[in-house]
């Protein structure tokens, strides 16, 4: 945990990764409409903010360090595996990349970007006969892409929490559920009964555990 290369002032590596997750997330979600847009824009700003503490500035670090060494003394706070917040305070101090909610966090952000590329297959699909998106994750929840977003944002918090993201991520799953209630009355505008029929058997964004564990089928909608 302890060596000679500089733990922060990386600003090199706060704009490479935050460049290449952010065109990685535009290949799984390919924004189109200004809604869109907005909701991928707030993503990505979320991203920018993780990599300037990761490797730029440690604000949260700085900000907590007292009560930090204090209860922790063992621990070099300022040491880049010290970021790992969680891994540190609850002892697995040996390599934090291993540790338990490293690992965790590697499965929700893995889970969102597979659920976000496979909704947008099945809305693209629907979207060329303007048809009701009513297969695969749209199954399950009517906002699978945004349900996407908020677990690799949920994956980021358990790998690398900062003030500023914690705060940043009740804000963001507002706007998307908001982002997601213009679209349903853009859909019911469209669809009509159809759409609240389908509304009326799926869920919004946490799927029934019956239709988890397959004993019910049912439809999806647009993006979200």
């Amino acid at each position: 945990m302890h060596d000679t290369a500089p733990a922060y002032g990386l600003w090199s590596l706060v704009i490479v990764n935050s460049v290449v997750f952010i065109l990685f997330a535009y290949s799984f979600f390919k924004p189109q409409t200004p809604r869109d847009w907005r909701s991928f824009s707030a993503f990505s700003a979320f991203l920018v903010a993780l990599f300037a503490e990761m490797y730029g500035f440690p604000l949260t670090i700085y900000f907590l360090s007292g009560w930090l060494q204090s209860r922790f003394p063992d621990v070099d706070w300022f040491s880049h595996d010290a970021g790992h917040i969680l891994e540190m305070i609850f002892g697995w101090k040996t390599n934090p990349h291993f540790g338990p909610f490293h690992i965790l966090s590697f499965i929700f952000i893995a889970g969102g970007f597979i659920l976000i590329s496979a909704a947008w297959k099945v809305l693209y699909d629907a979207q060329q006969t303007r048809s009701l998106a009513t297969t695969g994750p749209y199954s399950y929840v009517r906002h699978p892409q945004y349900v996407g977003f908020i677990l690799i944002m949920f994956g980021f918090l358990l790998q690398w929490p900062t003030i500023l993201t914690l705060a940043m991520f009740p804000v963001l799953t507002v706007m998307y559920v908001k982002l997601a209630h213009t679209e349903e009355q853009d859909a019911r505008a469209e669809f009509g009964d159809a759409y609240d029929k389908y509304a009326s058997e799926v869920p919004g964004f946490i799927p029934k555990l019956s239709r988890l564990f397959g004993q019910e089928s049912s439809g999806g909608y647009r993006h979200g």
